[in-house]
This record gives C-alpha cells, sequence and structure tokens, in this order.
C-alpha cells in the first residue's frame, strides 16, 4: 500500500472511532481551541457585558442560564431541534437571534450536529466530558458553503461546552468565537 493510501485509510479508521472520554477529544482538538477552553471561565465574564443590553434579551438571557444542568446519560439528544444563537459580550452587549433549524443525528460514533438553515452554519461532533457536560467540535460556515474540516483553522473551528438543562432542552456555550462576540450561546429546543 503507498503511503498515501495508508494515510488516507488511516483517517477513515479514525473517523469511526467512538465518541467517548477515551481521550479522542485531546487527540484531535487543536491547541487554540484547547487553549479557549482552558480559559472558558475567564471568558464567561461576557455574561456581565450581556446586562447592558436590550432588557427583554437580557430576561430571555438569565432565564437559560438560570435552568439546572442535568446528565446527558439518560436522553438521546437524536433529531431535529429549533436553534438560536445568543452573542455576548464584544461588538454589542447583547444579540439574540431567532430561531432556525438544526438536526443532530447519531453515525456510530456519536452525536452530530448540524445546523441546517440561517446563514450562519455549524456541523461538528460531540465528546463525553463527564455526565453533565459534553465538548463540541465543529466547523462554523456561512450560507451554503461546504463546512472544512475541523482543524482547518480559527476562522472556521469551533469548540464549547454543551449542556442540557431537560429532555428538551440543551445548549453549547462557545467561548471566544472567532466573530463579533466574546461568547456565544446556541440554544436548543423541541
Amino acid at each position: 500500500m503507498t503511503p498515501r493510501l495508508l494515510f488516507a485509510a488511516l483517517g477513515l479508521v479514525a473517523l469511526t472511532l467512538p465518541a467517548h472520554a477515551d481521550g479522542e477529544v485531546q487527540k484531535l482538538i487543536t491547541a487554540a481551541d484547547k487553549a479557549r477552553l482552558d480559559k472558558y471561565g475567564e471568558t464567561r465574564k461576557a455574561l456581565e457585558e450581556a446586562k447592558a443590553g436590550n432588557p427583554s434579551e437580557v430576561e430571555q438571557l438569565d432565564g437559560l442560564l438560570a435552568k439546572p444542568i442535568v446528565a446527558f446519560s439518560d436522553k438521546d439528544l437524536t433529531g431535529n431541534w429549533k436553534c438560536r444563537t445568543i452573542k455576548a459580550g464584544g461588538i454589542s452587549p447583547l444579540v439574540i437571534y431567532g430561531w432556525f433549524k438544526c438536526k443532530v443525528t447519531d453515525d456510530g460514533s456519536g452525536w452530530r450536529l448540524t445546523k441546517i438553515s440561517g446563514s450562519q452554519r455549524t456541523t461538528g461532533r460531540f465528546f463525553d466530558d463527564g455526565e453533565k457536560r459534553s465538548i463540541y467540535l465543529g466547523s462554523f460556515s456561512v450560507n451554503d458553503d461546504k463546512a472544512k474540516p475541523y482543524g482547518s483553522g480559527p476562522e472556521s473551528d469551533q469548540v464549547g461546552y454543551a449542556f442540557r438543562n431537560s429532555a428538551t432542552e440543551w445548549r453549547i456555550e462557545f467561548p471566544a468565537p472567532y466573530y463579533e462576540s466574546k461568547l456565544d450561546i446556541m440554544e436548543f429546543k423541541r
């Protein structure tokens, strides 16, 4: 087998491995995204800046953040979801976008997310990070542009922590996104 074919075959094997807390995420995550997760607590200070936003949007954000965090283990996230992005800090104190369509699938290696409507898209997968938190590694794209593979660079790479609030609600918090804000929160509801 030529080195090029061997490398491609190994790449396919790596894509089919299970997404469990076995250290796989540590092998895939970029140094820049690891640094963003390491500064997650500090980045969440953008929520204080958000308090200067529109009072009705601040109330919505506060309501979301007040919800309890529950375990992922007893629920399946697969299926269709409505989703919206909340941007805290940065260009504006707080911006809450309207609802769009997202879908979670399970390809045998774990949950995969695709935002399927709206101009700003994401696609990626989740990795276990304890009972009540998962790590999301994804790729940002615009409109119907094809998403680049994760690891393609800071303009498209996304990293975040996912938290479940109930059987019908969960969110991903993206520290230090490349564009516009200091913290993005993608909220999901059924």
